[in-house]
């Protein structure tokens, strides 16, 4: 990993996005993807559509069961579809998939709630830190100068080689803190 990255000084909220700013994300990464050079097959664009979508961060097990209903209601509006359209979705399939976006940064994986949240930059090689609410779900992203400071110690000052970093903080957002919902 290389600390050659963008930061920004402000947090992003991570959810939300409308069905335009959806379309838009996975047009893009289609793009960027084929600028790379790597497939971005049909059920690697329907699992970043669920991501995008989702309201707060997903689990690998939401996706499949997201997935499957998808299916089951195509085979149902659709009489002729195949038995094969209807079957079961593999998790390993998913697992996959999930992999190449974490790797084309397109999504970020939140270790310790084994979930996964659309990247902010997904552009933009960066460092990230999250802030996740342990009462609503929502979580933030920071990518901000003093988390590439700490990349930059790790790498320059100790020659530490970054392989993958996760930075999450766990607490009450400010909207839980003053008791209104989300």
């Amino acid at each position: 990993m290389s600390v050659t990255s963008s930061t920004c000084e402000h947090l992003h909220n991570v959810q939300h996005f409308s069905t335009q700013e959806v379309t838009d994300r996975v047009a893009a990464a289609k793009e960027q993807c084929r600028a790379r050079g790597v497939r971005f097959t049909p059920l690697r664009q329907q699992i970043y559509a669920l991501v995008l979508q989702a309201t707060k961060p997903v689990g690998a097990y939401d996706l499949i069961t997201q997935l499957q209903q998808a299916r089951l209601s195509a085979k149902d509006e659709d009489i002729k579809a195949s038995k094969n359209d209807a079957k079961n979705v593999a998790p390993p399939t998913v697992y996959r998939s999930l992999e190449f976006l974490l790797a084309e940064g397109l999504i970020h994986q939140l270790t310790s709630i084994n979930a996964y949240v659309p990247c902010c930059h997904p552009r933009a090689q960066h460092t990230a830190a999250f802030l996740i609410c342990e009462q609503c779900q929502q979580v933030q992203e920071c990518s901000s100068v003093p988390v590439q400071e700490m990349m930059s110690f790790a790498e320059q000052d100790v020659g530490f080689v970054v392989a993958r970093s996760v930075i999450e903080l766990s607490g009450l957002c400010q909207t839980c803190q003053s008791g209104q919902t989300v």
